[in-house]
């Protein structure tokens, strides 16, 4: 029987000896054929999550440059949390206080809180929580080469502690200000 085509000699599968060894080639080509199993994203993402196996490093060098994991560090956790609670207190907080006179500074949210006041609550905790979401899948990088992305988090983590003290002083002066 003809092959159909001649092989190929820069073909290294066809320059492999036959035998013991090529029929360990032979069964890994098989392998190679099936469908890639990382093009399950979402099914990868839903069974990372029960059965996380990436939690150090990358394992081959061409992913040295960005690399996931599976399995995040507990104190990130308790940050994201602490940050997303923090966030819907600045929205309680900046509600009330706008209703007492003051004004939103912040460019962004000042369109969302003209209008609704559920749209505003939700378009900030959206983006505050993809926000977080989203540097908690980074955390292990350096931002601009610089400052690593779970450091960024305890900082905004911090910010917001002040923001919210800032906004307490701001209610207690305006409720001491009606009260006179």
């Amino acid at each position: 029987m003809a092959t159909p085509f001649p092989p190929n000699p820069d073909d290294w599968l066809a320059r492999e000896p036959q035998g013991a060894e090529g029929s360990a080639v032979a069964a890994q080509d098989e392998r190679r054929n099936r469908p890639d199993r990382r093009r399950r994203v979402w099914w990868s993402a839903v069974y990372g999550s029960f059965r996380p196996r990436r939690r150090q490093a990358p394992r081959r060098s061409d992913e040295a440059r960005y690399h996931a994991v599976d399995w995040h560090e507990a104190h990130l956790l308790a940050v994201s949390i602490g940050i997303l609670i923090l966030s819907v207190a600045d929205a309680f907080l900046t509600v009330t206080l706008m209703s007492g006179g003051a004004i939103e500074v912040n460019p962004v949210m000042a369109m969302f809180v003209k209008g609704n006041v559920a749209v505003f609550a939700g378009s900030k905790m959206t983006i505050t929580g993809v926000s977080v979401m989203l540097m908690v899948f980074l955390a292990r990088y350096r931002f601009m080469r610089l400052v690593r992305v779970d450091i960024i988090l305890y900082c905004i983590l911090v910010l917001y502690v002040v923001l919210i003290a800032h906004e307490i002083d701001m209610l207690h002066r305006l409720l001491h200000a009606h009260a006179i």
